[in-house]
């Protein structure tokens, strides 16, 4: 048995594999770094210089991405925002309601107005031209001023009734109902689209009447020339002279 009281020589013990490293933290203290390690820290440690590194260029350069991209598409500011109280929603939507319908009736007035202005200065032009007429018609009978007084009443009542049948439009409101919608646009872009397709198949039908008719004359032909060609005499061998006069017809065809 070995003696018990036996010093060592060597009183630091080397590990075989690994070295020993002092922790910042504790300097008393030693870590234990595996030999096939080159530098400190690790991925799965989470102490990885050259990963921190990584996702730190990664996270700058996403940063510089969005604003590039705010800088292209900035957001709508929002200059004011309708935000009612639930309760009295109704009462303020009621409200713009009301001055909408004020406002389209001033226009309407307006408009309205415009009309009959224009009526009237038509309606002046036409009396200054019959009084010109009434002054070098003068001299002329009473039946004829009478005639003259029935006209311009009737006149004037045909100008009474354009005023009640025309409509008062604005200039915006004439573009506005001129404009087509977006439903007459595309069924406008559908009914070109099937006239299209109309007159491609009524082409390709065309085409292949011409082509299935050319083949059936090709077919009849050539049965002709095989009927004539295999004719034969009655020894049984080919007749020559059908032959002769088949090429003789093909030549002058030529």
């Amino acid at each position: 048995m070995a003696p018990t009281d036996q010093k060592m020589k060597n009183k630091t013990f080397k590990g075989k594999e690994g070295s020993t490293r002092k922790s910042n933290n504790n300097p008393q203290k030693r870590k234990w770094v595996p030999p096939h390690k080159v530098f400190e820290g690790s991925i799965k440690e989470g102490q990885g210089f050259a990963f921190k590194r990584k996702q730190k260029v990664k996270h700058d350069y996403n940063k510089l991405l969005r604003t590039e991209r705010k800088k292209k598409n900035p957001a709508p500011v929002m200059l004011y925002k309708e935000d009612y109280p639930e309760h009295l929603r109704h009462l303020y939507m009621a409200e713009a309601e009301k001055l909408k319908k004020e406002d389209w009736q001033n226009r309407l007035n307006r408009s309205k107005l415009r009309m009959k202005g224009q009526q009237k200065e038509m309606a002046e032009s036409d009396s200054d031209a019959e009084q010109q007429t009434e002054t070098t018609a003068a001299n002329d009978d009473d039946g004829g001023v009478v005639g003259e007084v029935e006209l311009t009443d009737s006149v004037s009542g045909n100008t009474e009734s354009t005023e009640r049948e025309s409509l008062p439009i604005s200039n915006r409101m004439r573009k506005k109902m001129q404009k087509k919608t977006s439903y007459q646009k595309t069924k406008e872009e559908f009914e070109q689209v099937k006239e299209k397709r109309r007159k491609k198949k009524e082409e390709y039908l065309k085409n292949k009447q011409q082509r299935e008719e050319a083949i059936q004359k090709y077919k009849q032909k050539k049965m002709e020339a095989f009927q004539m060609l295999s004719k034969k005499t009655k020894k049984g061998q080919p007749n020559l002279n059908l032959q002769m006069e088949y090429l003789l017809q093909k030549i002058q065809k030529n």
